[in-house]
């Protein structure tokens, strides 16, 4: 029979595990990126082998990793209180989060190695978990202590979106190295294309969750999208387009205009 000081112990260590797998994630991406297996950290192969994918936003974009790394360390240690060691809900999420970041870690070697096709299922690996903890916290649906909000909620929030983003990327970037021809059709319109899908799915998540760290990451990306493909017109201004767009939809669910589904 279980007891409250099994129950307890068990806790621990999840809590614990939880915390050691933040940190791998960060120690490995750090590591790949400063000692790349394969000659080259991402930064540099976005920047040369991949420079023809236009849906990749600007290189200062990516510096959103140093806020999602810290949110995660926040949530870290948010988790190893007593109380919320015990928490089902929160347990949920820990192991959710684990898998996440050893699909993390396996991502970052295999993007180094320049296996783009094999990083794409270790991104839904990163996805896939990221979409359970935002359901499992009822983001955007529950009213929660502003300590919760800003440990648990919105660190994930920040890491879904940008992780949403980045996987609509990984997939144009596998894509652009596999030669595939885009039957026919431009990249240019390709990339409008996704762009557009991109924003559909954020437009649906503010929608059922009035999300502003997850309307502000996507609006982050589309911009630094922009910027970057600052001599394309069409794929510029569909950017800040639908950048704008998501902020005036954010500002309209926020007023209640239209009202958001509570099903």
């Amino acid at each position: 029979m279980d007891n409250p000081e099994n129950r307890s112990s068990a806790g621990l260590g999840l809590a614990i595990a939880t915390a050691i797998a933040v940190l791998g994630a960060v120690v490995f991406n750090t590591l790949f990126n400063r000692f790349p297996p394969g000659g080259q950290s991402v930064g540099e192969i976005a920047n040369t082998i991949l420079a023809g994918v236009l849906i990749t936003p600007a290189n200062y974009a990516f510096a959103i990793w140093g806020i999602v790394y810290l949110g995660l360390f926040a949530y870290a240690i948010y988790q190893f209180h007593p109380q919320r060691r015990q928490d089902p809900q929160l347990q949920r999420v820990n192991w959710l989060l684990i898998v996440a970041c050893i699909a993390q870690s396996v991502w970052i070697g295999l993007f180094s190695i320049q296996q783009f096709g094999w990083s794409i299922l270790a991104m839904l690996g990163i996805l896939i978990p990221l979409m359970g903890i935002y359901l499992t916290l009822g983001i955007g649906r529950e009213r929660v202590s502003r300590q919760r909000r800003w440990m648990a909620h919105i660190p994930f929030s920040l890491y879904l979106g940008w992780i949403s983003v980045a996987t609509i990327v990984n997939v144009a970037s596998a894509l652009y190295a596999s030669s595939w021809g885009g039957w026919g059709i431009s990249s240019v319109t390709w990339t409008v294309a996704m762009i557009v899908v991109a924003a559909i799915i954020g437009e649906l998540v503010i929608y059922r969750h009035g999300d502003v760290a997850f309307t502000l990451v996507f609006v982050w990306a589309f911009v630094a999208i922009a910027v970057r493909q600052s001599e394309i017109p069409a794929v510029r201004w569909i950017s800040l387009i639908v950048a704008g767009v998501m902020l005036l939809w954010l500002a309209l669910v926020k007023l209640g205009l239209p009202k958001r589904s509570q099903g």
